[in-house]
């Protein structure tokens, strides 16, 4: 490697991104360097205003430029339902099937004894909250379908018992240890269509 400290600071944040090793990150890095005025210089400037303008929604914990985000004040948009998903990738998963049109919760993670993320941490009981107003009729849980993700909807439902909603979960057609935001829209609409009732 060239020993340029602006370089290897570029390379080591670049490999610390999901999916990205040292290698990739290196490929990555060199790629932005030949092409400084059609990819670094636009990206930098992205990255900036994103980091100045992204803001979490108050109410659901998507990511927008405004707050409440734009789904949860859209009045097309059936407040009856509320679906319960761990990352806001997954959110988007979501909406890329066209599948559901309630509002969501975005937990940011699942419960998880071994990174001591509890139900405050996951805003649970802000969920619950929600759950109990008027409007609200059924809450789906969306987690994914790995042993931490059907932990933390089995903690969701027992907690939402007194709330006065219907609860629900996803079929099990997505694959035990699958992830919402790899799977294709066939797959997750039908498992949207298809959840079932505690």
């Amino acid at each position: 490697m060239a020993g340029d400290t602006h370089i290897d600071r570029l390379i080591g944040l670049f490999s610390r991104l999901p999916g990205l090793g040292p290698r990739s990150a290196r490929r990555a890095v060199l790629h932005l360097l030949k092409q400084r005025e059609s990819m670094m210089l636009p990206l930098a400037t992205a990255i900036q205003a994103a980091a100045e303008n992204v803001k979490t929604c108050e109410i659901c914990g998507n990511l927008d430029t405004v707050s409440p985000c734009a789904i949860c004040t859209d009045t097309r948009r059936d407040p009856a339902q509320i679906c319960v998903v761990e990352e806001v990738g997954d959110l988007w998963a979501m909406e890329r099937s066209r599948n559901f049109r309630g509002r969501y919760h975005v937990l940011g993670g699942v419960l998880s004894a071994l990174d001591g993320r509890g139900p405050e941490a996951l805003g649970i009981e802000k969920l619950v909250n929600r759950a109990r107003d008027e409007a609200v009729m059924e809450v789906i849980l969306a987690t994914n379908a790995t042993v931490e993700g059907q932990t933390t909807a089995h903690y969701i439902s027992e907690r939402l018992k007194d709330a006065g909603v219907k609860t629900s979960r996803l079929a099990h057609g997505i694959p035990l240890g699958g992830e919402l935001d790899y799977l294709d829209d066939g797959t997750l609409g039908a498992a949207l269509a298809s959840r079932q009732y505690y």
